[in-house]
């Protein structure tokens, strides 16, 4: 490689750790290259990228794009997973493909700046995704709403039945007589 495309790559890998919510770092030695692009696939429809790089180049980067704490994983064939958007997603898929193929494995990561362990990006993967947390959250707030609601309109029926309860009690004792 030389030099003009080193420098183009070193900006790309900089760009990529200074705006991506995670980056997660695998050794994939062994896989063939078939096995590689369906996990590329698999990482693309999560809103990620997936990409191998050269450890010197992915080391130089990391001082300027904050990931400082992925350079003690740097040996041996090492690829990048990196997103902008879900990091559960991308942590699902790439835990998913390494639950399936044996030679695949997720050396460590970064989330938000924080590193992440390969049981941290376990933990991250078994998450629910952002849409179902949403959902629970705003089902949790639309039910205390509806739950006062029940209880305020408690009180009138209640006061309802009674006066039904004391209008049958004196119609009863009234036919009586």
């Amino acid at each position: 490689m030389d030099k003009d495309k080193k420098k183009a790559v070193l900006e790309e890998l900089k760009s990529i750790f200074g705006e991506s919510k995670a980056v997660f770092v695998a050794d994939f030695k062994g896989l063939p290259v078939t096995s590689l692009n369906q996990l590329r696939l698999k990482v693309r429809a999560e809103g990620g990228t997936f990409r191998v790089s050269k450890n010197t180049l992915t080391r130089l980067a990391l001082q300027a794009g904050g990931a400082e704490s992925l350079r003690p994983s740097l040996t041996g064939n090492n690829a990048l997973a990196f997103t902008r958007g879900d990091p559960v997603a991308l942590a699902k898929a790439i835990t998913d493909y390494a639950k399936d193929e044996e030679r695949f494995q997720i050396k460590a990561g970064v989330l938000g700046g924080r590193a992440l362990a390969p049981g941290d990006v376990k933990t991250l993967s078994q998450l629910p995704s952002r849409e179902a947390l949403l959902a629970s959250l705003l089902g949790t707030l639309n039910a205390v709403p509806g739950s006062f609601v029940r209880v305020l309109a408690a009180v009138p029926q209640k006061f309802v039945r009674l006066l039904a309860a004391v209008g049958e009690q004196k119609s009863g004792s009234s036919e009586a007589a």
